[in-house]
């Protein structure tokens, strides 16, 4: 094995230390409701890794990332892990929604808001926002994200960067979901995350508009006021809570048709969104 030092083990990413860069490997484990399950999807970890350095590259010229290389990795991560640069990650969670559903839904149905955002009355489960929304939450190192207001993040990080990170999230958002939809894909919220790097840049870094860090729905399917076929996790999701289990740990095993169903659907994405056919690089899963 490579002689890399490992620095910290997440909930499916693992990020080591090589020559003075970070290496930032996705495992094939899954998590839903911040609990990861026993069960492994294989080839997730490499479907997320490509998914990303698909999007780093289309959007490098809307805001830099952390991506050094993806093929300059040890043996063993091939396929699975990127190269980067280090950052001082921004507690935020920056998330940018297009349509109602997940959390947002069941505050909507509280407060008609979403992170001290005020929406129309009359919206349901899927119901496509009238423009898309900042909904930060934070960053919890354990535990549970938080729903965070734009206020929050003001007063967190100033107003410069609050509005900036809000900007290009949605821009992100956008540029993105336009893409997917003239692919027969919705994506109904994503998740990113911003850092600085070691000249004070503010820069993209972890993953971009992944089937863990985004809803998809395929927008043949799409139909407000029912829950949406999905090409992500959240099919995982619907099955752990099915099953009867409260979301604390420990989560409980995947059967093996979920395990090939999900792993369909994170191809699949794949597939549609870059328009390559997926070629599994026979990384070990773990």
């Amino acid at each position: 094995m490579t002689r890399v030092k490992h620095l910290h083990a997440g909930k499916v990413r693992d990020l080591y230390s090589d020559r003075g860069d970070l290496l930032l490997v996705a495992s094939d484990r899954v998590s839903v409701y911040d609990v990861p399950l026993p069960t492994p999807i294989p080839d997730k970890g490499a479907l997320l890794t490509q998914l990303s350095v698909w999007w780093f590259e289309r959007f490098r010229d809307i805001v830099p990332n952390h991506l050094i290389s993806a093929t300059d990795v040890p043996a063993e991560f091939a396929g699975r892990a990127i190269r980067c640069r280090p950052l001082t990650m921004i507690k935020v969670e920056c998330v940018a929604r297009g349509y109602l559903t997940g959390s947002a839904l069941q505050e909507y149905r509280r407060s008609s808001t979403v992170c001290g955002v005020p929406l129309p009355s009359g919206l349901v489960e899927g119901s496509k926002l009238p423009e898309p929304i900042f909904t930060p939450t934070t960053k919890a190192d354990t535990g549970h994200d938080l729903p965070m207001t734009f206020d929050d993040v003001v007063a967190q990080e100033g107003r410069e960067t609050a509005e900036r990170l809000r900007d290009l999230t949605l821009r992100i958002y956008r540029e993105g979901a336009e893409y997917a939809a003239e692919r027969g894909i919705l994506v109904a919220d994503t998740k990113l995350e911003f850092g600085w790097d070691a000249d004070g840049v503010l820069t993209l870094g972890d993953e971009v508009l992944t089937s863990d860090s985004s809803r998809f729905w395929p927008a043949d399917q799409w139909e407000p006021g029912r829950p949406q076929h999905s090409f992500d996790k959240q099919y995982v999701r619907d099955w752990a809570v099915s099953t009867g289990w409260d979301k604390t740990p420990p989560g409980p095993a995947v059967p093996p048709d979920v395990v090939e169903a999900t792993r369909q659907r994170y191809i699949d994405v794949y597939e549609r969104l870059t328009g390559r056919t997926w070629d599994s690089p026979g990384s070990p899963a773990s």
